[in-house]
């Protein structure tokens, strides 16, 4: 990153990639993308809590930055408050299925599969427990009523356990230098701030705006901002450890305003060695085992060796992409229009657009009543919104998609004609 421009509000440098999207596009995506997309950004957003105002020394945005790039923490253990609200369509309850189909689509058919299991993050208000020893051993639960959800990683092995259907599904970690490039989606105040501050570029300001207490720890608070108009973003707020420079808690609010759309955050921590035996894991009689090999998954969808991010020091940071950039490597011919947050990912599906009116039958009555018909020099169309990300889907099967406003995808499918 470049040098701040001053003590207290400043912009991040220059932008190199980020990851791309992994799917094909179908020919029907339209709520699946909103919600897929939702899912895959969530690590864009978290929100902040003051429960004190502690006399901690000035640090500037740059120092704080620079300091939670220098923390080091490999142990710990606490609980993590998760909520999200991104204001996803009421489907009936054929969200949570949309979700899962849009992250996972190929997944094996158990319950203790991760790759779906994790995506239920994307909604509502959930505990987790979470426990680290290193890059080798991290444990994360996901409390529910009357069951517990958990992911255990331990050297070699990394164990999904669903207690309530009493199954296992088991992996393999990996041993490459770059393990967790592609995680699951973040859990951890930690995994919003990085994937935050991946997004910065000379569009952000960010400013080190006073100071907070977080699980009763003393925290700085860095409040990113983008400078532009037209993004979906209001703000982000990280609550920082003092000491550790580790991030505690994480906070997006919309530009609409209202409650935040992403509210994650320590309730209570230590960095104390947790017991090694908070890492074993040995299936429970009779629970029904599924290996990742027998699951039908690709490379890239094996949870067992993305399991871990941040605890491997020196990984590789990836950062947002560029305007014009082909991102083809997922989604054919998929580009980004566009800078920083008003960047918008477009891509042709190589189909007829969404059915709509009575030309559409039930479905077409179906996705009226999701999206909001529009028109302009590019034709016609569907957005599908939510708090955050907004997808335009025009009838001749083109896609935008970002954390911009509506009329921003009209605008931009405007200028692609």
């Amino acid at each position: 990153m470049a040098p701040y421009a001053s003590d207290d509000s400043t912009t991040a440098g220059e932008v190199d990639e980020q990851r791309s999207g992994r799917r094909k596009a179908a020919r029907y995506i339209v709520p699946v993308t909103v919600v897929g997309v939702a899912a895959a950004t969530i690590g864009l957003v978290p929100a902040l809590a003051d429960s004190g105002d502690p006399d901690l020394p000035k640090i500037t945005a740059q120092q704080l930055i620079e300091k939670i790039a220098k923390s080091d923490v490999q142990q710990l253990s606490g609980t993590v408050k998760i909520s999200t609200d991104l204001g996803l369509p009421d489907l009936g309850g054929l969200e949570s299925s949309l979700m899962s189909g849009a992250t996972s689509p190929d997944q094996g058919g158990s319950s203790a599969d991760p790759t779906a299991k994790l995506t239920e993050l994307a909604s509502g208000t959930h505990t987790l427990r979470v426990a680290a020893d290193g890059p080798d051993k991290q444990k994360l639960s996901l409390l529910e009523n009357a069951a517990e959800y958990s992911i255990v990683h331990n050297g070699k092995n990394v164990w999904g356990y669903d207690s309530k259907s009493n199954e296992v599904y088991h992996g393999t970690a990996s041993d490459s230098p770059e393990r967790g490039k592609d995680q699951q989606p973040p859990a951890t105040p930690k995994d919003f701030a990085e994937e935050a501050l991946k997004a910065t570029d000379d569009t952000t300001s960010v400013a080190v705006d006073g100071t907070a207490q977080v699980a009763g720890r003393d925290a700085y608070k860095l409040v990113i901002k983008p400078k532009q108009s037209g993004s979906t973003v209001g703000a982000i707020t990280v609550a920082v450890d003092a000491k550790t420079g580790m991030p505690l808690k994480f906070t997006l609010t919309p530009a609409s305003g209202g409650a935040a759309v992403v509210d994650a955050g320590f309730t209570q921590i230590s960095f104390a060695k947790p017991a090694a035996s908070t890492f074993d894991f040995t299936p429970p009689k009779g629970a029904k085992v599924t290996e990742e090999k027998d699951a039908g998954k690709g490379s890239d969808k094996d949870f067992g060796k993305n399991f871990g991010k941040g605890f491997e020091k020196g990984g590789p940071r990836e950062h947002a992409p560029k305007a014009g950039e082909d991102l083809g490597k997922g989604l054919d011919g998929m580009k980004t229009i566009g800078e920083g947050w008003n960047s918008i990912a477009t891509f042709d599906t190589g189909g007829k657009g969404m059915p709509s009116g009575e030309a559409g039958g039930d479905l077409g009555g179906f996705v009226n009543s999701l999206g909001d018909k529009v028109t302009g020099k590019f034709g016609s169309g569907t957005v599908f919104s939510t708090r955050l990300v907004n997808a335009l889907i025009t009838d001749d099967g083109k896609v935008y998609v970002g954390l911009v406003t509506k009329d921003a995808l009209v605008k931009a499918a405007d200028a692609g004609k």
